[in-house]
């Protein structure tokens, strides 16, 4: 009979360690431990600030020319900025005066109300927090745990919340950042009448929204943006003078609309803030398909890209635009459309209506560094996919939204101009509506809502698309389409083979961070955009060979544009990049039209939409702030949560309740084993080495030992080696972090992958990445690094020095440059020194021969020969192995 264990009471311990980080001030989570605050502000708030030294992809030449103010014949001394010398942000005292430089905010005032009003205390905050919040309890379980709460001893029979209203109401008693709603209705010329279709009778289409100033002077005064915001516009410079693009600020736009308002002196010292604007429909019922909703988002332009994407509050939600419905018979009728447009457009202009004065004269706000500034407001960029830019810019479907090329050749017009709402009023004021509508791609009897307001125009302010126009359109519909289509009509009978084939070939490619593993290819039902991301990061291995050169190459520039626009700071050599990636791209699609896939020429919105990337850039910045992946990521919070708590009966006004509550480089790199070894055992070298099939790994010690003690001297025979005979531990995994911005390494550009070196990778088959080391700091992209296989991480002592290690499998290049189809470096196995780590990418070679079906990914190293070193694994990758 087992013996009973003792039973040890358990004690509960407070948190008594709080988080006090100083660059993110809101963070304030406890702990019971020193060491639990500790890893926390390791894990979250460790601020890095090395820089690398390494050359860049495109590095610049200069020419003499420089954009920036001053003399122009004197050398620029590393990096700088301009400021707008007149539009400067000034801060002002409450009189809205001008402080003198360096004076210190006003003082906040002090508030009778208690720390944590409406609250109790921070407990019950952090406990209306978990529920509300982090856990998204529904009412009749609160009411149920507070049930179960006062019932508890020593409770006296009184909880927290009386039940979840009581609940609900403190929280709507938060008056911080409180922005109520208000609506407006609007009905057709015949609301009311008999007939016809029904949407010329059945009631009035609502607008529900929030004060659009109230929402942005929050985001402005938000403490959490305190060191990520822009008060003035900003031209930014590299360490040779050459201009540089990221945030919206440093665009020639904010620059340009500052310009203008300067020629009111009562502007002068203002601080100009652009209005980020986005919609997108969304649904959240696809069984009915009736539950569609049309949110308008909303953000301050001066805030950086990097809190933008970061999904949290840079971005707020606005209102709800509302949708007409009508019978199918009517939906592709001209009328309707009309009735759409007007009732799309008169709802934003009715939202912003209140903004005009703003966008005149300034008007004092408090903002995130505690001054206050004279704001004026202005509309800028409008995120949205191309069927909302062709709403947005009055135009037929099939036409560019910002330029007035012909639709049956955007991309070869000779004629096109930027469009302009000038230019459009002369052509209504000079053609019949059907001219308008067959010639131009104009729709008539109808202006955009930026007509209405100072300083903008909407086919200037529609921002350039990552999401559907490059990765989701570009790649998805129309690349891999037409591939496809091209091995259809080559292979004929053996066509599904090569698909099953190309299939094998994306399901062998070996792991890695960040990596969608393709175990049944890449035949999906329904495609979504990390669907589409995921593809393009192995597709070009998995097709050469099956299609032509010219093909491959025609990617490969696609790749390259893609890869290039995505940075989060482009400079004047990544545009030129950016130039010939798009004319070779350009170029090579010809095989397409050679091939009969497009016989008529090429002529898509979403491909002709390329060519403005560059001057977007130019005017916006970094596209990577301004796609409508931002937009989309918010629909969660806005709307599709906010509906499932609902009970589905009127359940606008319950999303509308819960919405207002619930408001590359080259890199430096260090690597650190993992915190625990596995197996959890000292072990020899020698044992180490069997296991993994190389048992020389106590000579390879002795020879590296030799290598650390007597650097520069020739290793001498084995024998003469020092040896370590002190028993050390082995390693599944270390954690390389390292300097390489982009959407994955936040504000502070630290990111973090973790290098897998397992026999059993989470129980299932085994795991050795691959990683560069760096090899030359002075050479170019690929040429200054090495390629190698982590076998084996482990440590040991020798004569008290601790010595964490690697022990890798090598790669060769095979030749001196990239391959010309994939632009890919090749490399093979090295048969017969070291440096920082970061991991890296590789996908067989594949050649002629069909993948066999029962070959696994945790072979694909063994399998193949040769490799090509995948600068698309991510656009860390992209930045290195050029």
């Amino acid at each position: 009979m087992a013996t009973p264990r003792a039973t040890i009471p358990l004690k509960y311990q407070p948190q008594r360690y709080y988080c006090t980080d100083t660059v993110n001030s809101d963070c304030q989570k406890g702990f019971i431990s020193a060491a639990g605050l500790n890893h926390h502000y390791n894990a979250v708030h460790k601020h890095h600030t090395t820089r690398p030294s390494c050359p860049q992809q495109h590095p610049w030449q200069p020419t003499g020319q420089h954009d920036g103010s001053g003399d122009d014949n004197i050398e620029p001394q590393g990096a700088y900025f301009v400021k707008h010398p007149v539009l400067d942000g000034t801060p002002v005292d409450l009189n809205g005066d001008d402080l003198p430089e360096g004076a210190s905010p006003p003082k906040p005032n002090t508030s009778s109300k208690r720390a944590w009003h409406p609250f109790e205390s921070r407990a019950h905050f952090e406990l209306a927090d978990f529920i509300f919040c982090q856990n998204e309890m529904p009412g009749a379980q609160i009411d149920e745990l507070m049930h179960i709460w006062a019932s508890m001893p020593g409770q006296a029979g009184t909880p927290p919340y009386a039940n979840h209203e009581h609940l609900y109401s403190t929280i709507d008693a938060i008056s911080e950042g409180d922005a109520p709603w208000t609506s407006f209705s609007m009905e057709s010329v015949e609301a009311g009448g008999s007939g016809g279709p029904s949407w010329k009778h059945n009631g009035t289409y609502e607008v529900v929204f929030h004060d659009p100033q109230i929402l942005l002077n929050h985001q402005l005064s938000n403490p959490g943006f305190k060191n990520h915001i822009d008060y003035s516009p900003q031209l930014v410079f590299g360490e040779k003078g050459q201009h540089v693009w990221s945030d919206l600020m440093t665009g020639n736009w904010a620059w340009n609309q500052c310009n203008e308002l300067s020629k009111d002196p009562d502007n002068h010292g203002a601080m100009f803030v652009p209005i980020i604007l986005g919609s997108d429909k969304t649904t959240v019922s696809v069984a009915t398909g009736n539950n569609e909703y049309y949110p308008l988002y909303i953000s301050a332009g001066n805030v950086y890209n990097g809190m933008r994407r970061a999904h949290g509050e840079a971005v707020s939600l606005l209102g709800f635009l509302s949708i007409p419905k009508t019978d199918k018979e009517f939906e592709a009728d001209p009328e309707f459309c009309t009735f759409q447009r007007h009732l799309f457009h008169t709802s934003l202009e009715a939202i912003f209506h209140s903004m005009c004065p703003a966008m005149m004269k300034p008007q004092s706000v408090k903002c995130a560094d505690g001054h206050y500034h004279r704001a004026i407001y202005g509309l800028g960029p409008y995120i949205a996919d191309y069927p909302e830019q062709a709403l947005l810019a009055c135009i037929i479907q099939g036409w560019c939204p910002e330029c007035t090329a012909h639709q049956t050749h955007l991309d070869h017009d000779p004629n096109a101009i930027l469009h302009n709402h000038e230019y459009t009023q002369l052509l209504m004021d000079s053609f019949a509506s059907h001219v308008l509508w067959q010639k131009y791609g104009i729709v008539d009897d109808i202006l955009p809502f930026t007509a209405s307001f100072p300083h903008a125009n909407i086919h200037e302010l529609i921002a350039p698309d990552i999401l559907h126009q490059i990765i989701k359109g570009t790649f998805k519909d129309h690349l891999v389409s037409w591939v496809e289509t091209y091995l259809k009509k080559h292979y004929k009978n053996d066509f599904a083979a090569v698909l099953a084939d190309i299939d094998r070939r994306i399901a062998v490619v070996p792991p890695f961070p960040g990596l969608r593993c393709f175990s049944q290819g890449y035949g999906f039902k329904q495609w979504t955009g990390n669907d589409s991301k995921a593809l393009m990061k192995v597709y070009l291995p998995a097709i050469a060979g099956y299609v032509p050169n010219e093909m491959l190459q025609a990617l490969s520039a696609f790749m390259d544009f893609c890869y290039t626009v995505h940075q989060s700071s482009l400079g004047e050599a990544d545009l030129e990049a950016l130039d010939k990636a798009l004319q070779r791209f350009e170029t090579h699609c010809s095989i397409f039209e050679a091939e009969g896939i497009h016989s008529d020429g090429i002529s898509i919105p979403r491909i002709h939409a390329l060519q403005h990337y560059h001057e977007a850039i130019e005017l916006f910045g970094a596209p990577n702030g301004l796609s409508t992946s931002i937009v989309e990521s918010k629909h969660i919070h806005a709307v599709k949560r906010p509906y499932q708590r609902s009970n589905k009966n009127e359940e606008m006004a319950q999303v509308l309740l819960e919405a207002e509550d619930d408001d590359s480089e080259r890199v430096d790199a260090v690597v650190q084993l993992a915190h625990k070894p596995s197996p959890r055992k000292l072990r020899t070298l020698a044992e180490m080495g069997q296991d993994i099939g190389h048992p020389e790994l106590p000579d390879l010690v002795s020879i590296f030992l030799f290598q650390q003690r007597n650097p520069g001297v020739d290793v001498p025979d084995i024998s003469k080696c020092p040896k370590a005979i002190d028993p050390g531990y082995s390693f599944s995994s270390a954690v390389a972090t390292f300097h390489a911005p982009s959407d994955l390494s936040g504000e502070n550009g630290m990111h973090c992958q973790c290098i897998h070196a397992s026999p059993s990778w989470r129980n299932g088959a085994p795991r050795y990445d691959c990683v560069f080391v760096e090899k030359d700091p002075t050479l170019p992209g690929f040429q200054g690094l090495y390629v190698a296989q982590v076998l084996l991480f482990f440590s040991f002592h020798y004569q008290n020095v601790h010595y964490p290690c690697a022990l890798v499998q090598w790669f060769t290049p095979i030749g001196n440059e990239p391959c010309n189809n994939t632009g890919m470096w090749k490399v093979e196995h090295e048969y017969d020194e070291y440096g920082d780590h970061l991991v890296t990418h590789l996908i067989g070679i594949y050649g002629n021969e069909y993948i066999p079906p029962d070959l696994h990914y945790s072979d694909s190293l063994a399998a193949f020969g040769s490799f090509y070193v995948n600068k698309y694994s991510d656009y860390h990758a992209f930045g290195l192995a050029f």
